[in-house]
């Protein structure tokens, strides 16, 4: 194992060096801002880095100077350094890519107090210096070796991203006309005010108005800009929605404080509903922080125990859907137990028909496989192991599970133990259904109402 060595006051003599090489990368300025709380939009914003007086994203200053104490404490004097005193003075800016090279040299020592001075400076890879300095260390007098230390790997789990980079999208997109359905507690009149304010959509408030006005009071929301539609209780606010859909009033539904099942009585209703010639189902639109790539998951909410047809629609619902947030061909995962065909287990049976189904014509606009166990869909090392040859192991979008249990629970999985984040959108109506939950933070709020812009106003 490598160690990590001083040298003891002694042996220092004037003109002494030592040196470290370091290339900026944005992960060292994202840690330094996380470590030190300095978030100044100079190091990290980049459309604001363009205006300040550099032009582009730079180090913190501190981070040169952090690099300076690491030469002293690792290399020279090392294990044992006392710092004393610093002085910098910082001369150019370090960008992105750039190279520094940080040396210090022993300048003057003191026999009594085994103090040292040592010059500081960071050169860049242009041969500019970037810091300068002094530095003034109690240097140690014993030696000391220890085996260098193995730092862990650092991996940064930015909550919402994806659901970001799908608002990015909307941006010149008219919002789409919403009833949102008895917005009667806080999460969702607030997710309903905020969606209006990142112009995703036009809010209509369907409830009791006097609930409805209640929770603004409490929440100070001024509801003046949006149009409230009073009814007598939730089941008439969902009818009266419903109904608003089925004259082309509003071009999306947005559920609030009442439960699934009622709102979608009313969605589902054979004569007054918004069925068309697709089977319904839900999509979970998924941001979790490890996977590398967006993950949707259906159906985990609608269709209870999806039958073959049930799956066909279920899946051609889904792909559609990711056509409109612009992936082109996802690669779908049909989710089973194990990944070998078996009589015993009707989902592996179901998955083989799927494929030939797609291979037929029958599904279209996207690779099928399955049946897949969930390791092997979004393992790649795990379908190797297995002898897995697929376009889609280990780098699925679409995850279909065997039914809403299995489906239901992987998602709270991923959400609970995985630090992810949901949004839900319902399709095969006449018009998307934004299905959030109260547990819903406001970036999958506004992810699910991103969503719903982006397939309402895609053409295929």
């Amino acid at each position: 194992m490598e160690r990590i060595e001083n040298r003891v006051f002694d042996e220092l003599r004037p003109g002494d060096t030592a040196s470290l090489v370091r290339t900026l990368t944005h992960k060292d300025i994202e840690l330094f801002a996380i470590l030190s709380g300095d978030v100044n939009p100079a190091h990290l914003d980049e459309s604001y880095a363009k205006s300040d007086m550099f032009h582009k994203i730079v180090a913190h200053g501190m981070w040169g100077g952090a690099l300076i104490s690491t030469v002293l404490g690792t290399e020279l004097p090392g294990p044992g350094t006392v710092y004393l005193d610093q002085s910098l003075h910082f001369r150019h800016p370090v960008g992105l890519g750039d190279t520094i090279t940080v040396t210090v040299r022993v300048i003057d020592k003191t026999e009594a107090t085994h103090r040292v001075v040592l010059d500081c400076r960071a050169i860049n890879q242009r041969g500019d210096e970037v810091i300068t300095g002094t530095a003034e260390v109690i240097a140690p007098t014993e030696r000391i070796s220890r085996p260098r230390i193995i730092l862990p790997d650092v991996e940064f789990r930015r909550k919402g991203r994806r659901y970001e980079h799908l608002i990015e999208m909307t941006r010149g997109l008219a919002p789409i006309r919403t009833a949102v359905v008895h917005p009667v507690d806080m999460p969702s009149l607030l997710g309903a005010v905020e969606a209006a304010r990142a112009s995703l959509i036009v809010p209509v408030l369907i409830g009791p108005e006097a609930k409805i006005r209640a929770v603004a009071e409490q929440a100070q929301l001024d509801l003046a800009p949006y149009e409230i539609v009073p009814t007598e209780h939730s089941h008439a606010a969902s009818i009266a929605a419903v109904a608003l859909a089925r004259a082309g009033k509003v071009e999306a539904l947005m559920k609030g404080a009442l439960h699934t099942d009622e709102l979608m009585h009313a969605v589902v209703d054979a004569e007054r509903g918004l069925r068309t010639a697709r089977r319904i189902s839900h999509v979970f639109a998924i941001d979790a922080p490890l996977y590398p790539r967006p993950l949707f998951i259906t159906d985990a909410a609608i269709n209870i125990y999806p039958t073959l047809a049930d799956k066909r629609d279920i899946i051609q619902n889904a792909i559609d859907l990711v056509h409109a947030l612009g992936i082109k061909q996802p690669r779908v995962a049909i989710l089973s137990a194990v990944e070998t065909i078996t009589e015993t287990i009707k989902s592996t049976l179901d998955a083989a028909a799927l494929c030939k189904m797609a291979d037929r014509g029958q599904i279209t606009g996207g690779l099928l496989d399955g049946p897949l166990a969930f390791d092997n869909a979004v393992s790649a090392g795990a379908a190797k192991t297995k002898g897995i040859v697929s376009p889609v192991a280990g780098r699925a979008d679409i995850f279909v599970v065997p039914d809403l249990e299995a489906g239901n629970m992987l998602a709270k999985q991923l959400e609970y133990l995985a630090d992810a984040e949901m949004a839900g959108i319902v399709l095969g109506a006449r018009v998307p259904i934004i299905l959030t939950s109260r547990a819903d933070g406001t970036l999958a709020r506004l992810g699910s109402c991103a969503i719903a812009l982006l397939l309402a106003r895609h053409k295929p």
